[in-house]
């Protein structure tokens, strides 16, 4: 099995271009809040502590599957997506709350204009997205960015 060094390493060698770096410190965050926005727009028919609870949606379960994974790499790395993750959700429900558009709508527009932007940076770049090779990449990219997160204030992963 892959260490989170190993994930990091390889991750690393197709994004040493400073102007796709860059790309992805904007475009990273954004495609995952925009999966979180979508996923959050799909409400489940129940709610933590029965009627009139906490309403339960797709993206509640998916973070806590999301965070479990880290976990198996990093617990440390864990719990700075577990606060990523939950500063996600509360963007979520500030934005539903405040209705000024579906928030599903503005996951499918932060997504698409994100993608856009990870795939001009590869361009640039000059090498295809890590996720080509192995699909499990999707989920390192956020962790490579915290990784440097963590080594500037000097967090050990």
């Amino acid at each position: 099995m892959r260490t989170i060094t190993d994930w990091l390493t390889e991750y690393g060698e197709s994004h040493t271009n400073q102007t796709n770096k860059l790309i992805h410190w904007v475009c990273v965050p954004a495609i995952f809040f925009s999966v979180t926005a979508l996923l959050y727009s799909i409400k489940l028919p129940f709610a933590i502590g029965g009627v009139g609870g906490v309403p339960v949606n797709v993206a509640f379960i998916t973070i806590a599957l999301v965070i479990a994974y880290y976990a198996t790499l990093s617990l440390t790395l864990a719990i700075g997506m577990l606060l990523f993750s939950s500063a996600c959700l509360f963007l979520c429900y500030t934005l539903e709350q405040a209705a000024f558009m579906p928030l599903w709508l503005v996951g499918v527009i932060i997504f698409v204009t994100a993608w856009v932007g990870q795939f001009y940076g590869h361009k640039i770049e000059g090498k295809k997205p890590s996720f080509l090779k192995d699909i499990q990449f999707l989920m390192i990219g956020p962790a490579w960015l915290m990784s440097f997160i963590y080594k500037k204030i000097g967090i050990q992963l």
